[in-house]
């Protein structure tokens, strides 16, 4: 064990050193703390192809090991009691206001990002921000932990989404946490991002739940697995945190064990030849502003190439940029914050273009030195600024507006 640990360490070393010469744009604040968080990330995804190919241990294990070097105790504090549990048998982390109120509080319900792989609200960075929302908006705040990929596939996430959000809806449940019903907020970032899209587009248009969401939060989500050749695909195909190569690898894990799913997304070759008829809406070329279409090319994807059956790629609930026109008119007040150096930039701007065209309110925030993954980072040692900025955005806009 001695010489494995020796052995990681030199590696990590190594790869370190060649991860760190990548470029980071000029824009980019405190330069140095990124370059090294990027070089970190590369290097631990290296070692976990690495380890994968030489059968040590599979990559998502691998990173989900160092992942769980983060996690955190529900520790309440002198404004907030914290502490773990279950709703409807999916773990929730909550965090209940200590101060007396003489009204019913507001309430977010928020679902982590991680590409459905990894993540947990046990995270510092989750858990920290769900504290602040709890302590500046004086609000009750639910923070879910839906199953994970690849034990658990799709749709198994947008069902313990759904069932957290379900139950925290119910009259009994409300009442125990003083919680406001027309008071309520469903958030997430990334991965989580898009389970708030599906779970508030299911609530909304759902005649048989009472209780409606006020408003919904998505940070830089995910919101199609149409196209992977949209242009914020390519232009951060090998950008800072997160790369094209590493989200699809995550995505197929995500969605089937059929390891040639993989293969074809990279090729924008995945979808089923009944499909096309779905295209118009995640249409870049129709949906982006013309600064982000910039002079790329549209090539639509290349369908039939597969031989499998996979209804997962149709679905609005792994899509919900598939969403009908009367579906989006039923959607609360929704803020949208994307990230320039972000591969998925482009799906929260065709959202944001798909819900204006329908008259559905949304407020859209675009951070030109963003880049994906940020509220990782917003604690010792790894703080940055741009973190803490869109923490600060985002509990700003849910005081005003919830």
């Amino acid at each position: 064990m001695t010489g494995f640990k020796a052995l990681c360490l030199g590696l990590f070393c190594v790869l370190f050193a060649i991860h760190i010469h990548m470029p980071i744009p000029s824009n980019i604040e405190e330069r140095w703390k990124v370059t090294a968080l990027d070089a970190i990330t590369r290097t631990c995804s290296f070692m976990g192809i690495c380890f994968e190919h030489i059968g040590i241990m599979k990559y998502e294990e691998f990173i989900s090991m160092i992942f769980r070097l983060d996690h955190t105790q529900p520790l309440s504090d002198e404004h907030i009691t914290v502490t773990d549990t279950a709703f409807a048998d999916v773990p929730v982390r909550l965090y209940l206001p200590k101060r007396k109120s003489e009204t019913p509080r507001r309430a977010v319900i928020y679902l982590h990002g991680g590409a459905y792989c990894f993540g947990s609200f046990k995270h510092t960075g989750f858990d920290f921000l769900n504290r602040e929302t709890a302590k500046k908006l004086d609000a009750v705040v639910v923070a879910a932990d839906y199953r994970l990929a690849p034990q658990h596939r799709s749709p198994a996430q947008f069902e313990d989404s759904i069932a957290v959000v379900k139950f925290f809806l119910q009259d009994k449940i409300l009442m125990k946490y003083g919680v406001d019903p027309t008071r309520i907020c469903v958030s997430g970032d990334s991965a989580g991002g898009r389970l708030a899209a599906a779970v508030t587009q299911q609530v909304q248009n759902d005649l048989e739940i009472k209780h409606k969401i006020k408003v919904q939060a998505l940070l830089y989500p995910s919101l199609q697995i149409i196209d992977s050749y949209l242009p914020s695909l390519r232009e951060n195909e090998n950008g800072i945190i997160i790369t094209r190569e590493i989200a699809i690898k995550l995505l197929g894990l995500y969605l089937s064990e059929n390891k040639t799913l993989t293969e074809a997304m990279r090729r924008n070759q995945h979808m089923p030849l009944e499909s096309r008829h779905l295209f118009k809406f995640v249409n870049w070329t129709i949906l982006l502003p013309k600064k982000y279409r910039k002079d790329h090319v549209y090539y639509e994807p290349i369908l039939g190439r597969t031989n499998f059956s996979l209804p997962a790629l149709m679905d609005v609930r792994e899509s919900p940029l598939l969403a009908s026109d009367s579906q989006l008119q039923n959607l609360p007040l929704t803020y949208i914050l994307t990230c320039q150096y972000d591969i998925l930039r482009d799906d929260g701007f065709m959202y944001v273009s798909r819900l204006q065209n329908v008259g559905a309110q949304v407020v859209h925030e675009h951070i030109e030195d963003g880049f994906h993954g940020a509220l990782s980072y917003m604690t010792p040692p790894f703080y940055l600024q741009l973190g803490l900025r869109i923490k600060d955005k985002y509990i700003s806009w849910l005081n005003n507006n919830l």
